[in-house]
């Protein structure tokens, strides 16, 4: 089964290009999601995370405060470094897992971070969602609770938008209509479906 990475700096639209994916029936293992998963309340990953930063992260109900989080691993490199720890190698685990019960021609395995967590390894393809990153900051700031100093550096965090692209395998700009990037997307289905069958 071909593996293909998406990737894509934060606010590129990977989550729309995969929705996209998802209407043609292509199976996606998407890291965010089984992210969250981890840190489910009563999750074992959830509690580790407790006794690294403190109640501060932990909601009243006992749920994964995110805004504090994010406000201090992007603020304490060494704190982003401690959680990166602690989750990447789970996710990557639960990723492995979900490709072996897999049975299609192709599937999408979204990673945010597949550059920065040197996880190119794990697929066949690299496709980058890329938009620019005045683009990338206006859709952010439309977003709830996100200042522009965060948003800054987390951009800041991530690898550059030249590097993105150089090491893309397909690439989608994403400041098109979305029939548009429908057609993109179709354009680069046929492709995995005919790379696939050899």
């Amino acid at each position: 089964m071909l593996r293909i990475g998406l990737t894509g700096g934060i606010g590129c639209g990977k989550t729309t290009v995969t929705n996209i994916f998802e209407q043609l029936k292509v199976p996606i293992i998407d890291a965010d999601i089984i992210s969250h998963q981890l840190v489910a309340v009563g999750q074992p990953a959830l509690l580790q995370i407790k006794e690294l930063f403190g109640d501060l992260v932990i909601k009243p109900d006992n749920s994964l405060n995110r805004p504090a989080l994010r406000n201090i691993i992007f603020n304490k490199p060494e704190y982003k470094s401690q959680l990166e720890n602690l989750l990447h190698p789970l996710i990557y685990k639960q990723i492995a897992e979900e490709i072996k019960l897999l049975n299609h021609a192709y599937c999408i395995i979204s990673v945010p971070l597949l550059f920065e967590t040197q996880m190119t390894d794990l697929v066949d393809r690299v496709l980058v969602i890329d938009c620019s990153v005045e683009e990338q900051i206006n859709r952010l700031l439309s977003r709830e609770g996100m200042s522009l100093e965060t948003i800054n550096a987390i951009i800041d965090h991530q690898v550059s938008r030249d590097y993105r692209i150089s090491h893309a395998d397909d690439l989608i700009i994403n400041t098109e209509t979305h029939d548009k990037l429908a057609e993109e997307v179709k354009k680069l289905h046929n492709l995995y479906l005919s790379i696939s069958s050899h």
